[in-house]
């Protein structure tokens, strides 16, 4: 999962950038980068670890023009823990093109071959979206004429389309010409656009979350669209056009209930008031299938699982506490890529109030349960707390299948869920008792009567993978590459200062 922005503005828009991707954080802590065009020179800036510790002022300074797209990634399957990895990625031809891109390609080694073989492209690097900046490139290319037009953008976008399978929002920059932002298909991943007025010109951002155009100042306007492309031109003039027939609108459901920010809105559905309805319908299950149950107080699992958690109280009309505290200055542990590292930083990042514990039943809700590691620990810390009785209760179903859509969860075998009853799982993780929601209350909770969007991709509860073309071997595959024994576990030393081009 990876957060992506691109800004058309009257001025220097790093800083815009920057910002915007200080927001989007949560959505990935691995490396950052920026990408500018000013007057036909393209500057470039990655690094690994955070926002605030890969730019200075002196980079700031350096990344000077009116176009400009940034990218904060977390690792998917099979890449480097290395710069040269992190995105932006950069051709120069045509153009100059600068590319970001949130998603993963299901068909990404045929796509490298045939670059290869066919368009003589060649790839640097284990990204996806190199192959994927590489495709556009060739596109382009292909459809570009004597004067540069809006249908050439749209032409190869189209391009892009009929050649790639999978996941993909996409921000890219052609040097003096304009950004560009696209989408799949299906929609799977988010990105929304938004636009402000500066001194009577209007200036556009991309995003992957509405959070960030909210705290850049830029006011949304409407989320892109599955299998369209919106391209702002070098005078700040918007186009817009769906670049195939072949689309259906399924974004990925695991966006609401775990990596958007509460306060984004999300094709048209508000994260916040989803995540309160699954608390709601969390709630009149237990009620239904527990009805004699001795919960003593509700406790949610810093933060994701907060706004359910109170929610889920104040139905079941048991008081909700906040039993642990969470150390902010630790990533989450979600997308830390080895289970050792996973498994230490637990304890680093809450800290457990004893006396709320003392002599009671307490009833944990956390988001989701993926390996149960972080849940096993937390639930022995509740118990040295000095808790009575300690209940699990999800927020979603049991993730029984893997993420092919750019979510890097562990092999198959290392879920919690494989291959066991809920019983089993309950007894794995500690918990005198184990409640999860059910897909279609999750569905029910996330869908919204305003929105276009009437089904979503959960894949990873129910196995249907709506792109259709997801095999045994790919699932095979994938699973090789996310088991923590195959994890990069000697990052590469790289050089990332800043480039020129």
């Amino acid at each position: 999962m990876c957060g992506i922005v691109a800004v058309y503005g009257t001025n220097n828009v790093v800083r815009d950038i920057y910002e915007s991707l200080t927001v989007l954080q949560h959505r990935g802590q691995d490396a950052s980068g920026i990408l500018t065009n000013h007057e036909g020179k393209i500057t470039l800036r990655k690094s690994l670890g955070l926002v605030r510790d890969g730019f200075d002022a002196k980079h700031i300074a350096r990344l000077k023009g009116k176009l400009g797209i940034g990218h904060v990634r977390y690792p998917t399957a099979g890449q480097a823990d290395s710069s040269s990895e992190a995105q932006p990625f950069y051709v120069n031809s045509p153009y100059g093109i600068g590319l970001a891109h949130n998603g993963n390609l299901i068909n990404s080694a045929e796509l490298k071959n045939n670059l290869f073989s066919e368009d003589l492209r060649h790839i640097n690097t284990k990204s996806d979206s190199e192959i994927l900046l590489n495709i556009f490139a060739h596109e382009l290319h292909l459809h570009s004429k004597e004067t540069f037009t809006p249908d050439d953008v749209f032409y190869a976008v189209a391009g892009v389309h009929r050649r790639v399978k999978g996941a993909y929002a996409v921000v890219t920059l052609i040097s003096d010409r304009g950004i560009v932002a696209f989408r799949d298909p299906m929609g799977i991943r988010p990105l929304c656009f938004g636009t402000k007025e500066v001194d009577g010109k209007i200036e556009t951002m991309i995003a992957s979350e509405s959070v960030a155009l909210d705290g850049a100042g830029f006011k949304l306007e409407r989320d892109i669209m599955p299998g369209e492309a919106v391209f702002v031109d070098i005078n700040g003039n918007i186009h817009s056009r769906l670049c195939t027939e072949d689309t259906k609108y399924t974004p990925c459901i695991f966006e609401y209930v775990y990596f958007a920010r509460p306060d984004s809105i999300i094709d048209g559905i508000s994260v916040y008031t989803a995540r309160m309805k699954m608390g709601q319908n969390l709630a009149k299950k237990i009620i239904k299938t527990w009805k004699d149950h001795d919960i003593d107080v509700v406790m949610p699992i810093p933060d994701t699982s907060r706004i359910s958690a109170l929610e889920l109280s104040v139905s079941l009309k048991v008081p909700f506490r906040e039993g642990f505290i969470k150390n902010r200055y630790i990533g989450r542990t979600f997308i830390m890529p080895e289970q050792a590292q996973r498994a230490k930083s637990v304890r680093r990042k809450l800290n457990a109030i004893a006396s709320e514990f003392k002599g009671k039943n307490v009833l944990l809700v956390d988001d989701s349960i993926v390996r149960g590691t972080t849940s096993k620990q937390i639930i022995d810390m509740a118990r040295e707390a000095g808790a009575n009785k300690v209940y699990m209760a999800s927020a979603a179903p049991a993730v029984k299948y893997p993420n092919v859509y750019g979510i890097d969860m562990p092999a198959s075998n290392e879920f919690a869920a494989d291959g066991r009853t809920e019983k089993e799982i309950s007894n794995l993780i500690g918990a005198d008792k184990l409640i999860y929601q059910d897909l279609p209350d999750l569905i029910k909770s996330v869908k919204d009567s305003g929105s276009m969007v009437k089904d979503f991709d959960s894949s990873c509860f129910d196995g249907k993978y709506v792109t259709k073309d997801v095999t045994e071997e790919y699932l095979e595959k994938l699973d090789d590459l996310r088991k923590d024994s195959a994890k990069n576990k000697n990052p590469e030393d790289s050089d990332d200062d800043v480039m020129v081009y």
